[in-house]
């Protein structure tokens, strides 16, 4: 259990952060620029003070301004990744590997150098140094010498946002790793909603120093109410399903959910996986009958659930399908022409091509979605 209980002014800036989660996984702090994330990292790891409040780890109190207790940053055993890798740049990797790791007593080290190196993929860099490595090799680095600290917990603030696309996309597939196949929690800190989306079991919203909600992706992405902090361009649902069929012949992955299934650009992934799946209210049309003639493969039964009240052209629309929250975008003309209105029945209407690998995420166990007819296109 992760509890955080925070006041402090640093600056012009108030922060009063609460809230308590399960470490199981990863837990995402997410919010706009200036909204305190990096703050409240800062203050875990022991690199801020905090004015007055509480932290503990799993039972284990890292600061409780009414004892009396601070541990120093040495001694909360906390990794930290940062944006850029902060590697000792005259040193070999191995040596920047091994610096916490020599540190740490040999029986309580759980996590081995080789394990380490095999995990992200570093074997073949340990003999070159930082600056002869590439943007993406120098955070799997930086990862490393976290991890091979034995930490606690990992604490992870923006640690892509420094790189391009493609060098993100190296990266993000060892933190899947990570996350996959050690029993560490780790705390990331992101202003991009499809790497959550990809890699956090639980999410925490974060406005001008006040936390706004904590739960699943998959519930608050599903809320209308908190749209202005999930971000509305990019506003959708997040929902959870299993890869049932490949289509070989047109690169196609059959996918099914609670309310339905789904067809997606192909997924390299056995039979039975779990993925979570993010659909944009922008890429989702409606349509009052099941259309006929049209390109679209996915047309999903809905519920209209709730309506936006925002003001403008345009008005967000919160649908239930089987139990799993989808969004859609459409015109206020749209919606005075087909008299849409809460309870009524329409179908979503899903590109395939709108779910791409930025959209999907691989869940954490197995799960087996229940049957369900008639939504997938023949």
């Amino acid at each position: 259990m992760l509890e955080l209980d925070l006041t402090a002014r640093l600056g012009n800036f108030a922060l009063e952060a609460k809230f308590s989660c399960e470490t199981t996984g990863i837990v995402a702090l997410f919010g706009r620029s200036g909204a305190g994330k990096t703050s409240v990292v800062n203050m875990l790891a022991g690199l801020t003070r905090p004015h007055r409040g509480r932290i503990a780890v799993n039972g284990t109190v890292l600061f409780d301004s009414a004892r009396g207790i601070d541990l120093p940053p040495e001694r909360r055993r906390l990794g930290y990744v940062f944006q850029e890798g902060r590697l000792f740049p005259h040193m070999s990797v191995r040596r920047n590997l091994s610096y916490g790791y020599t540190r740490i007593p040999a029986a309580e080290r759980s996590i081995g150098f080789e394990h380490v190196t095999d995990l992200l993929g570093l074997a073949d860099l340990l003999g070159r140094r930082p600056g002869d490595l590439s943007g993406g090799e120098k955070q799997r680095v930086a990862l490393g010498r976290a991890l091979l600290a034995n930490p606690r917990l990992l604490l992870m603030d923006e640690p892509l946002a420094a790189l391009d696309q493609p060098r993100k996309e190296e990266v993000l597939p060892f933190i899947e790793r990570l996350r996959d196949t050690l029993a560490l929690p780790i705390v990331y800190v992101s202003h991009s909603m499809a790497e959550i989306v990809r890699l956090a079991d639980t999410l925490v919203l974060l406005s001008e120093g006040r936390v706004e909600a904590v739960g699943t992706i998959e519930d608050l992405t599903s809320r209308l109410d908190l749209r202005p902090l999930t971000g509305r361009y990019e506003a959708g649902a997040v929902i959870r399903a299993e890869v049932v069929g490949q289509d070989e012949a047109f690169g196609l992955t059959e996918l099914r959910f609670a309310g339905g299934g789904l067809w997606v650009p192909r997924v390299e992934a056995p039979i039975g996986t779990e993925l979570r799946i993010r659909v944009r209210a922008r890429d989702v049309a409606l349509a009052r009958e099941r259309p006929r003639g049209v390109s679209i493969l996915n047309m999903v039964p809905c519920r209209v659930e709730d309506i936006g009240a925002e003001a403008g052209p345009q008005v967000d629309l919160r649908l239930n399908a089987g139990g799993a929250a989808l969004w859609a975008r459409i015109t206020r003309r749209s919606l005075a022409k087909l008299q849409i209105v809460p309870g009524a029945r329409v179908y979503a209407l899903i590109k395939a091509v709108a779910i791409d690998r930025t959209s999907l995420g691989r869940g954490a166990g197995r799960f087996l979605a229940g049957p369900a007819e008639g939504n997938l296109e023949e």
